[in-house]
Order: structure tokens, then sequence, then C-alpha cells
């Protein structure tokens, strides 16, 4: 039995999600059902992250085990002909049986799109804000969450982890075009973190918010005390770290190179 990443991206729009759920459409059943069909075996995909319905992610991982033998780069190919245009397959390689897409991730990022501009060939990838807000309060409010551990206040209430411990490696806010992005590094996330964090500083940037206003919030470990969740379409996974030996040994990805 060998063990196998799966890197791919995906557009959440059309999908509940990447966690298969009953009778609804998600990434992993997507993924799940192809490549059964592709191996003519029943195989199950274990996914780097539960992506919410609605995010995106253009960096992706998942594993799968498979007592079958075949070439990692024709399946790939086929894999992108069956999944719908919104699930792109970049590669599948071979990985130590005990590797983990899950719980071997180091880190993660995503990142956060708004925009007070209506952008319509942006439409379902970003969210539209009515306010023009001020980024240099912003960045000072997320170089503040960086000095922080504890993210209780920013955590979905009743989910079943053991800690809400996070260390955050990177978190600024930048203009790209006609979109203000929030990029966020961490060795890992709480449900809905990413969402209600972006929400309470952007609360910051018009104002409705201090810094010690921000502060106070982080340190009453109260959910109900931070701002409002923003929707799920402006969020994207953009990167997922790995140790050497579990990255994609070769970076060119299949989708534009046809197999022979």
């Amino acid at each position: 039995m060998a063990r196998y990443f799966i890197h791919m991206a995906y557009h959440g729009a059309g999908f509940c999600g990447w966690q298969r759920q009953p009778e609804l459409p998600t990434v992993q059943e997507a993924v799940e059902t192809a490549l059964s069909t592709l191996l003519r075996s029943a195989t199950s995909v274990v996914g780097c992250g539960r992506t919410d319905t609605g995010v995106h992610a253009s960096d992706f991982y998942a594993h799968f085990d498979s007592d079958v033998a075949f070439d990692p780069t024709q399946v790939a190919w086929k894999l992108n002909s069956l999944l719908p245009e919104s699930i792109a397959i970049f590669a599948i390689y071979e990985v130590p049986q005990n590797a983990h897409a899950r719980f071997d991730a180091l880190s993660r990022t995503y990142q956060y799109h708004v925009s007070c501009l209506r952008l319509p060939f942006r439409q379902g990838m970003y969210s539209r804000i009515y306010f023009q807000p001020d980024i240099d309060a912003m960045n000072y409010a997320a170089e503040m969450l960086m000095t922080y551990t504890d993210f209780t206040s920013f955590a979905k209430l009743h989910t079943q982890v053991k800690t809400n411990i996070c260390h955050l490696t990177e978190a600024h806010w930048d203009v790209q075009g006609g979109e203000i992005v929030f990029t966020i590094s961490s060795n890992r996330f709480l449900r809905n973190m990413v969402r209600s964090v972006t929400g309470t500083l952007l609360d910051v940037g018009r104002g409705k918010l201090s810094l010690d206003g921000l502060r106070e919030i982080v340190e009453r470990k109260d959910r109900c005390a931070a701002g409002t969740s923003m929707p799920a379409q402006g969020l994207f996974l953009t990167k997922v770290q790995y140790r050497p030996e579990l990255t994609q040994p070769e970076t060119s990805q299949i989708l534009c190179n046809i197999p022979k």
C-alpha cells in the first residue's frame, strides 16, 4: 500500500466546503468519486484542512492510499478531465507511508480580499465594503495581534478543539490593484478565525474600534466580543507548508504538460 499527496486548487463557490456531507456537493466528494473511478477502487481522500462553504483554495493538499499500480502524472491528467472546471489538480506524487496532509502541515497562509469598488470580473472572490478603511491603522492592529497566542475570541463556538493557541508568523494588509488584501499565516487556525479576525480589523479600519478596544477583545477570550465574521467568498487558502521531503519533487504543473 502506497501513500500519495495530491496538490490541487479549487474555486469554492459551487461547493459546501471541502469535507464530504450527505447529499451536498463538496470538493472532497468530487475528488474521491473521480479518483475511485480512475483507480477502479473505492478511494478515500484526507485534506490538509476543512474549508467552509464558499471558501477558495489556490494551494491545497490531500493524501490517499492505494495498492493499485499507476502513473501519477497520467492519473493527475485524467483526474482533471473528470473533475469540474472549478477544481484543478496540479500533481500527484508518492510520499512516505506515515505522511499526513493535515497533521504534517507546518503552517498555512490565508488571504482575505475586500474592496470599496464594484468589481464585476471578481464576483464571488472578494467582499465589497462601503467605506474607505485606514490601512495603516489596520496594520498596527494586525501587528499587535501577533503578540498574542490565545485566539479564543475569534474561534467559532462549540467546536471540539483541545486548545485555542495559535502562533502567528505573518499578519498584514496590502493594496493589490483595486482590492485590499489581508494576509495571515500561522501554525494552525481555529474554525472561522480568519473571517472573524478580518471583520474585527476592518472595524479598526473604519474607526469603530480602537487599538485598546482590540486588545480588550483578545484578552476577554469571548467570541461574542469580536467583530462580525466576514462572508466566505473573500477567503482563500493560499499556501500550505511542509517539510522538504513532503513537498512536490517537480514544480512544473501537469496542467500545461500533456503526458505522452
